[in-house]
Formats: C-alpha cells, structure tokens, sequence
C-alpha cells in the first residue's frame, strides 16, 4: 500500500513539474499574440482576460483642415507606451507603428480629397482603445484625372510576426491604378528591399526571412504601369530574445520576453524556494492518500 501510495505521489508531483515547465518555457519563448500571428506555424495558446486600454491616442499632426499636394504626409502625437498605434483614414487602416516613450510618429497615404482621420492603440490581445478625435485634411493631385486612378495599399495586419530563420509572408491588397504593379518591401532590417510584381494587384502576400529577433519597421510601396505609388508602413516582428545587434523600428523600439533577462539572484531565490516547497508538497500529497487509503 506504501508503494501505491508514493507512485501516485511522485505522479503527482511530476505532473506539476511538467506544467511548470511548460508555463516558463511559454514565456521564454515569447509565444506571439493575437495581435501578432505567425505565418507557417502551429501552437497551443492561452490568453488570460484583461482589461482593455481606456486611455485614446492623440493627433498633434498634422492640424485640423491642413491641405496637402503631396503624401506621404507625416501623422503623429501621443499615444499609450508600447502598445501598436493604427492610422485609419476614412475607416481604412493606412499604416501602423508601435508607441515608444507614450508617442508615435509615422508616414502614410491619403485619400484624393477630404480624409477623415483618426487613430486608436491596440494591446497584444488585440483590444482596441477609444478612438482618437478625428482630424479632417484635404490631399488633392493631378495625377488623378479619373476615379480610381490612386493606388491603395492596405492590409487586415497592423503587425505580424514569424521566428528569426523562419519565413514571414504578409497579407497586403493593393488595389486602384492601371495595373501591373512593381511591388517593394522595406523590412527595416538593413537588408536590400524585395521586390515583386503582380499583374492584377489585389489579395497578395509580401514575404521575407528576419535573422535576428526584434521590432521593425516595415514599408511596402506599390507602383502602377503610370507611376502612380500607393504606400504602406506597418510593424513586423521576428520573435525571441532581442540582442543589441538587431535593427529596431524607426520608432527605436524593442521588446522580449526572456528568462535570460532575470537578474541572477532573483533565480536564486526561486530555486532555494522550489526544495521546501517540493518535499512539502510531498509530504502533504501522503498525508492525504494516506487519509483517503484507510
């Protein structure tokens, strides 16, 4: 019975083991978000509720009713630190960036004519803060002599994500102007742009390989068969640990979740405390099948 008894303890024990170890490893591992899926991979994934940001972003520029002949135009203000800031204009996200020191700065395109524009922060389940007041500007440009004539890059992704060595494909639509499209991608990793062409636009993907993990800055520019240029910047992620090495966004940004960057005593203490709690756990787990057995 003694036997019986200390199997099912040490089972027990072993179970709880196990999922500690699998709670730390998801955290060492930077498992991505919601916010941030991951192209070509599969995972377990848990999402503890939260509550989502309360506090609204801020357009400092550009000023309400400015008139502008040229774009991209610059957008920022202020904004809840590291949290991702999305531009929307006329409720079509224009372009992305991750906050840094509670502000944000970034380029995007307009529309031809009045643009209704407005931003809003995103935490990593995805959940939206309130809208920011909405700023009203005017984009006017030879260049569109007919309707449709711009080009329009936009994507379903704010930021998206893959680990370093693995493959990041990128949903984008390009739509508007006189088809093919010349497609260019900045990964903001130092690395010459990729380029493509589609002869249709619409549903495509953008794709590229990071080497080392961090934050960047990602631009993508769509040109038609007239020359017309249709603008994107967006944030991209490689996951894991960020070493001093890597290419960070525009915005100077960088963030990991690692166990190598708990200082060395904190380990300390939580390895001197797993012993007494292991064999208290032990010893309370016999106490209670013993109780149970007789």
């Amino acid at each position: 019975m003694k036997r019986a008894i200390r199997r099912q303890v040490f089972s027990i024990v072993a179970a709880l083991g196990v999922a500690s170890v699998l709670s730390s490893s998801s955290l060492a591992l930077g498992t991505p978000s919601p916010q941030t899926p991951q192209s070509g991979s599969m995972g377990l994934e848990a999402t503890i509720p939260s509550t989502p940001p309360t506090t609204a972003p801020t357009i400092a520029i550009p000023p309400n009713g400015q008139s502008f002949s040229s774009i991209p135009i610059t957008v920022s203000g202020l904004c809840t630190n590291n949290l991702l800031t999305k531009v929307f204009s006329n409720n079509v996200f224009v372009g992305s960036t991750v906050c840094s020191g509670g502000s944000y700065s970034l380029k995007v395109d307009l529309f031809n004519g009045s643009n209704n524009i407005y931003t809003q922060d995103f935490d990593a389940l995805g959940q939206g803060s309130p809208k920011s007041p909405t700023v009203t500007v005017t984009y006017s440009s030879s260049q569109y002599t007919e309707p449709g004539a711009q080009v329009v890059v936009t994507s379903s992704y704010g930021e998206y994500g893959a680990n370093p060595g693995q493959q990041l494909s990128w949903p984008i639509e390009v739509s508007g102007g006189t088809p093919p499209y010349a497609i260019s991608t900045d990964w903001g990793d130092g690395h010459a742009p990729t380029l493509q062409s589609s002869s249709t636009g619409g549903k495509l993907s953008v794709s590229h390989t990071y080497s080392n993990s961090g934050i960047y800055s990602v631009s993508v520019t769509a040109t038609d068969s007239k020359g017309v240029t249709g603008f994107l910047q967006m944030v991209g992620i490689a996951n894991g640990q960020i070493t001093q090495s890597n290419k960070t966004s525009n915005t100077g940004t960088s963030q990991a979740s690692s166990l190598s960057s708990v200082p060395w005593w904190v380990l300390l203490i939580v390895l001197g405390a797993l012993f007494p709690a292991f064999w208290l756990g032990i010893r309370h787990g016999r106490s209670l099948l013993v109780r149970k057995y007789k």
